[in-house]
């Protein structure tokens, strides 16, 4: 499985899972709360990660010889950081909602909350 391109990663599949999936993935669901937290708009948070998007496209050219300018393999990994993103702001923001609103919202499982 060494270096077989695919559809979803360019270099081998668990080199894809520890640096985009694990690495950035974990800094896109802190970017993701931060942004949360500091109640940014989603395009601001969009645009951070496009930038921790291309700094994960460097370390995959920079430590497993992976093309650095591939528009495909780019949108592919912002996609993943992107959904990693949005789903820890939306955690954060029902825990938000729901502990400094309790007052007018209940919690509605990890990504909701409803009125009371």
């Amino acid at each position: 499985m060494e270096n077989q391109n695919s559809l979803l990663w360019e270099v081998t599949f668990w080199e894809f899972l520890f640096v985009t999936v694990v690495l950035a993935g974990a800094a896109a669901y802190l970017t993701g709360r931060a942004a949360a937290r500091g109640w940014l708009p989603k395009g601001q948070l969009a645009f951070y990660i496009l930038l921790l998007t291309a700094a994960t496209r460097f370390i995959h050219f920079a430590l497993f010889n992976g093309t650095l300018l591939s528009l495909h393999y780019f949108i592919v990994d912002l996609i993943v950081l992107l959904a990693i993103a949005f789903a820890g702001m939306r955690i954060t923001r029902a825990y938000q909602m729901s502990t400094q609103y309790s007052f007018a919202f209940l919690r509605s499982g990890p990504f909701g909350w409803k009125r009371r």
